[in-house]
């Protein structure tokens, strides 16, 4: 669903993709993470919710990226608590 301001609000925004965001569903995200990584681009930190590690970043445009692939590590895990006691 997508959503739009109301005609006449005084907040709405000017710069393209502001409030919205875009998930795709992948395989890997966390090889995704490091091939941004790689290219020298600014992800989010990886975290695990609702059984999907999100990969997140923002577009040059503006807009909300993210990427997400299916995991059972536990919910509210981060790439840094993960990474540190499991080998890829």
């Amino acid at each position: 669903m997508l959503q739009e301001y109301r005609e006449g609000n005084p907040n709405i925004p000017t710069a393209k993709g502001t409030g919205v965001a875009i998930c795709f569903q992948c395989t890997d995200s966390l090889a995704l993470y490091d091939e941004f990584l790689s290219k020298g681009l600014s992800p989010r930190e990886p975290f695990v919710g609702n059984h999907l590690w999100d990969v997140a970043l923002k577009d040059p445009d503006g807009y909300n990226l993210h990427f997400e692939s299916p995991t059972d590590v536990p919910e509210e895990t981060t790439y840094s608590e993960w990474s540190k006691s499991n080998v890829r």
